[in-house]
């Protein structure tokens, strides 16, 4: 029940704080801490996050500015930019990874039942990755493949349905995307949509052999063979729909069986891009919009880069960038599960800009993020001042 808490205060109750103080205590993260423990590092930086701040001494000040306010915010320890510095350097990233997966858990379950705009039986997923451009002064760890310039990749596996994340892992900006797909354990009768950096048909045997499928563009010097073509309703959408083998012995050998090639017009610019699946159950319509849900990823990326501030690091250790990217991964998944809770119409985008400027306010939560039309005056139009008389 609301009795005067602030809206921070509010939103943290949503968080698992018993699976927290578990993972604290796995990794040993207080040990030999006095004042600054795990918890306040974490409130800080989703402060940081909620409130956009933008370096350790900006999220100091804003804090000491609320000083009284900060025990009943959950923050115990004294805030200082050199004990969250080095909170940040020197904390296991693991903590806040380990609870950030528990909270994507808890969001895929409350967004299980979501509708979609097509009919799915099975769950289907999008994997891309982005790069975090790196000053390589600043980050020497972060090498990359361009001389001068240093980055972090960010792989992601996110569920469609919800738009949650539920696999993130981090390489070299030098790594190719590939290598993302011997870290997934295929999930049999789950759909993977990807992009063609990650054709490797002997990768993709693999996930054919565990029964899952795969949606992804070709490369334009892929051969193949036609053995058959389905017929197609509607050729403003759908260029073909076949059945195919490849040609080359070599890749025939990692990839033995037959392919499903769909090609895919746009009917407002009249371009086309080839697609191809192991899945032959679903109408050709139905894996062209499939693949359109792939954007979703790109507006993830988007998004978490905006507005969640994992651009300006806070620590420059690989450890510190690891923390600060789960914790604002956990953030969101938070603002997505207090979302579907209190039965919210707005966005994530329009929850996060109102948290921002009612983190101190003592309002019921679900009265802060409700959505309100502007109510129109009702009064009596006589009481008004007639400036002008006829």
């Amino acid at each position: 029940m609301h009795k005067g808490q602030f809206v921070f205060t509010q939103l943290m109750r949503h968080l698992p704080m018993h699976t927290f103080r578990r993972l604290v205590a796995k990794y040993d993260g207080d040990r030999y801490v006095k004042r600054f423990g795990c918890l306040d590092q974490f409130l800080c930086m989703a402060f940081a996050q909620l409130s956009g701040r933008e370096s350790l001494r900006d999220i100091e000040i804003c804090l000491r500015a609320h000083q009284a306010k900060l025990y009943h915010l959950g923050i115990r320890g004294h805030v200082a930019r050199s004990t969250l510095a080095d909170a940040n350097e020197q904390r296991d990233w693991r903590i806040y990874a380990e609870f950030a997966q528990g909270l994507i858990t808890t969001a895929r379950r409350l967004y299980v039942n979501d509708p979609l705009d097509i009919e799915l039986a099975h769950t289907a997923y999008a994997l891309d990755s982005t790069t975090i451009e790196l000053c390589l002064s600043v980050f020497p760890w972060a090498r990359a493949m361009h001389p001068g310039r240093g980055g972090l990749k960010l792989h992601t596996l996110l569920d469609i349905r919800g738009a949650i994340p539920t696999v993130i892992s981090f390489s070299e900006s030098r790594q190719h995307d590939v290598h993302m797909l011997d870290e997934l354990v295929p999930e049999p009768g789950a759909i993977y949509v990807m992009d063609r950096a990650y054709l490797d048909f002997e990768r993709l045997y693999h996930f054919h052999c565990e029964g899952a499928f795969f949606l992804m563009r070709t490369k334009k010097n892929l051969r193949v063979r036609r053995r058959y073509s389905q017929p197609v309703a509607d050729r403003r959408l759908i260029g073909c729909d076949q059945t195919v083998v490849l040609v080359r012995d070599v890749v025939r050998a990692k990839y033995p069986c037959v392919l499903r090639r769909v090609r895919v017009r746009d009917p407002d610019s009249g371009q086309s891009i080839v697609l191809l699946t192991n899945h032959f159950a679903l109408p050709a319509t139905t894996i062209s919009a499939l693949y359109r849900h792939r954007w979703q990823i790109e507006i993830f990326f988007k998004w978490i880069k905006q507005h969640l501030h994992i651009k300006a690091f806070f620590g420059t250790s690989l450890n510190a960038v690891k923390t600060q990217v789960w914790i604002a991964v956990a953030v969101y998944v938070l603002i997505a599960i207090v979302r579907k809770r209190l039965h919210l119409k707005a966005s994530l985008y329009e929850i996060l800009q109102i948290l921002s400027v009612t983190l101190f306010e003592q309002t019921p939560l679900e009265c802060a993020l409700q959505q309100q039309e502007p109510q129109s005056s009702t009064g009596d139009p006589a009481n008004q001042l007639i400036l002008f008389p006829d």
